[in-house]
């Protein structure tokens, strides 16, 4: 691994996840030497507990947040607003492996759903065409399974419910993937061997991840320098505008400055918009990069929910992959059915100990005794879901409350809009005809769990007036400051993000290369 010098100015990539972690790699296969600076541990896949919650302990993002809003995660889990990883390789090592396209229509919200009142929705400044080429590039790093030969996953008990009632209702678009873990050996990782809970850190190294694949590889170049339990802090800049330094803290909590030539946060979309807005600055007085006063806003976080069901005989959902199959029926647009957008329908199983907690929060008595005795009967899903973009859902500095380290803490501010709740309980109600029509004895609908797919906050814009970046992830206000993680996204889709978000990254690392080459920066 290289050692650069912290005079040295050069690409600095804030994060390692699915944003950071890609274009890391990608940079350093090009000969571009660069420092990942990760708040995070170094946790190696040997290192992850096979308990549920310990396992939580070990690799989330526990540093203080808050939440404001009519959500029902402020009331719930009002310290927990989201549900990442805080360790290298970001929350590609906590991930469910789904890896579906976004569709067409998905890039052109504004122009196909029309005005949607009290949703900010704005067309992508790309299409589907462009970055077509970055996803088959994506698809076979990440191994996708049902894509260029790869061999689909088997399907375990919880599919086969989940396949079985969408055949009976009519649904014609069902599959155990595409799903970003091996079914057979690939790419140097091994198949999988159907450990159940292994999206809280696979001990196996047959799922993707940044911290399998892309890290390791860059770090075989020999011009990367990556340093764990480096939380960035502010960005600072010079005269001209242009971004010189990032300042981090280490473990012990020892200030450094580390010279750059081009800053690149891929934070997740709640700590990328805190630290822009924490280096705020006599030139950027609202944060930086934030002459449009975008940074922050539009915060999606998908519209989700689960279907837990009871069948008379024995499911034990907990046994293959937790997450590998889905029903895309439902992902479309058709606006007969009372909102614009569409949903998955994606299989989910969580241990005891998690549904205990999640299935009903601070519910007690009969009727969650009776959903606990039923656990090995039980099957379950996941809807997964395009929200609306508001500008009044936003991350923003809470001055009141402070983390250790004296710095104001995120405040996640999220209300959903009409179209998300009536997008819900139509999922609700699908999910209960897949169900019923297999002959569950009942059903019951959780309410959203902490967020995983966090997006938005520094989106893509054709005009500088409508968000952060333009269509490379470059931000608007300063040419050599980039975003490279969800938080790119100008509307959410209904595809999981993780394959998009390493699609754009690709495709920027591709552009940045371009650019420090022939000085375009």
């Amino acid at each position: 691994m290289a050692e650069i010098s912290q005079d040295e100015a050069s690409v600095v990539i804030i994060g390692s996840g699915a944003g950071g972690g890609t274009l890391a790699y990608e940079l350093t296969r090009a000969g571009i030497p660069v420092v990942v600076l990760e708040a995070g541990p170094h946790l190696r896949n040997e290192d992850y507990m096979n308990l549920e919650w310990e396992a939580f302990n070990q690799m989330a993002w526990l540093d203080p947040r808050t939440t404001s809003g009519s959500w029902r995660i402020a009331t719930d889990f009002p310290n927990l607003p989201a549900w990442v990883v805080k360790a290298v390789g970001g929350t590609t090592t906590h991930w469910s492996g789904a890896t579906p396209r976004f569709r067409a229509h998905e890039f052109r919200t504004r122009s196909v759903y029309g005005r949607v009142e009290g949703a900010n929705l704005l067309d992508w400044p790309i299409t589907l065409e462009d970055l077509a080429p970055y996803y088959d590039r994506a698809e076979k790093a990440m191994g996708s399974t049902h894509r260029h030969g790869r061999p689909p996953l088997p399907a375990n008990n919880n599919y086969k419910v989940l396949a079985g009632g969408a055949e009976k209702v009519g649904y014609r678009h069902y599959a155990t993937g595409p799903y970003a873990t091996n079914a057979e050996p690939y790419d140097g990782r091994p198949a999988s061997i159907q450990d159940g809970f292994n999206f809280q850190g696979d001990k196996n190294r047959s799922k993707w991840s940044t911290l399998v694949r892309e890290l390791p590889r860059a770090q075989e170049t020999g011009l990367l320098d990556l340093r764990p339990e480096s939380q960035a802090v502010q960005i600072t800049h010079g005269k001209d505008g242009r971004v010189d330094a990032v300042i981090y803290l280490d473990s012990e909590g020892n200030l450094h400055r580390q010279a750059a030539q081009v800053v690149c946060v891929a934070g997740n979309s709640i700590e990328t918009p805190r630290l822009l807005l924490m280096s705020a600055s006599s030139l950027f007085p609202d944060g930086l990069a934030n002459s449009s006063g975008q940074v922050g806003r539009n915060y999606m976080r998908h519209t989700t929910g689960s279907v837990y069901a009871r069948f008379e005989k024995e499911v034990r959902m907990y046994r293959g992959e937790t997450m590998a199959g889905l029903i895309a029926d439902e992902a479309r647009h058709d606006p007969s059915r009372g909102f614009v957008g569409g949903y998955y329908l994606q299989m989910i199983s969580l241990g005891p100990a998690f549904l205990a907690s999640f299935i009903e929060p601070g519910a007690w008595g009969r009727e969650f005794t009776e959903l606990m005795d039923a656990y090995a009967r039980t099957a379950g899903l996941w809807i997964v879901g395009e929200d609306m973009p508001q500008e009044s859902n936003r991350v923003t500095l809470n001055s009141t409350v402070q983390d250790r380290y004296g710095l104001p803490v995120p405040d996640v501010h999220f209300d959903d809009h009409p179209n998300d709740v009536a997008m819900r309980e139509h999922a609700y109600a699908q999910s209960d005809r897949v169900y019923e029509a297999v002959g569950a004895l009942g059903t019951h609908h959780t309410p959203p769990y902490p967020s995983t797919h966090n997006l938005g906050t520094s989106r893509m814009s054709e005009r500088p007036e409508d968000g952060v970046t333009d269509r490379w992830g470059r931000t608007h206000d300063v040419p050599n400051l980039f975003v490279s993680d969800g938080s790119l996204f100008t509307t959410g889709a209904a595809a999981n993000p993780t394959l998009t978000i390493v699609a754009l990254a690709i495709r920027q690392a591709e552009y940045l290369v371009d650019k420090l080459r022939t000085g375009g920066l």
